[in-house]
């Protein structure tokens, strides 16, 4: 989609997508390496947010709330709820604490009541582990995942046959969406001339490490 290569290329301009030689977590040389942490001013964090809202309207997902993992997740979910405000869907939003309040109005969420279809917002899908716990405190509350949201599906195998986003869809049977996958990032870097150089590594990376598109 049109806003996936416009996603990539912010990325690329603020440094929140880089190429080179990057260890991985899973201990592969990665010829790249993304870091949604550095959106982190107010014109760019407003235009990651934008995405998210145009990747949630494209992809007509039946949500009826927004939900942010703590930490990233919490600004995430906020940004994102106003600028679907601005394209007139108007959602409410919580996100979690990571300790338990004993005061005050007390609880583990904070923001509208966790209830109905629950979307969930985070940067990146890597071991699944803040997927789980989310899903985990939204059925304790009576509610049902929607779904998830990401910046990025890197499309590599995790330590089995399917990528971290797969088994996502495939242990909650819910949709993940991505504002831009691999394949989106390999098409932008065909035709960015100051890029290209980098596409026989990342193509080869996905040759290697790479799922089927799904």
């Amino acid at each position: 989609m049109e806003f996936s290569r416009d996603f990539i290329a912010l990325a690329c301009d603020k440094g929140v997508l880089r190429f080179g030689e990057f260890m991985t977590k899973a201990g592969r040389k990665s010829p790249y390496f993304f870091n949604a942490g550095l959106f982190n001013d107010g014109a760019s964090f407003g235009a990651l947010c934008s995405f998210y809202a145009r990747a949630i309207v494209a992809a007509e997902l039946d949500a009826t709330m927004l939900f942010g993992p703590a930490y990233k997740g919490i600004p995430l979910v906020a940004g994102t709820a106003m600028r679907l405000a601005e394209m007139g869907v108007n959602l409410p939003y919580c996100f979690n604490r990571k300790e338990a309040k004993d005061h005050g109005e007390g609880g583990t969420t904070v923001g509208a009541p966790l209830a109905g279809r629950v979307l969930i917002l985070d940067d990146v899908i890597s071991a699944g582990t803040s997927v789980r716990e989310s899903v985990e405190i939204i059925r304790a509350h009576g509610a049902v995942p929607a779904g998830v949201v990401i910046a990025l599906d890197r499309m590599e195998r995790g330590t089995g046959a399917l990528s971290a986003v797969q088994e996502v869809r495939a242990q909650y049977d819910i949709p993940v969406v991505a504002v831009a996958t691999l394949d989106d990032l390999i098409g932008y870097l065909g035709g960015n001339d100051e890029l290209a150089a980098n596409l026989p590594a990342v193509q080869a990376y996905r040759a290697a490490y790479g799922v089927n598109s799904d």
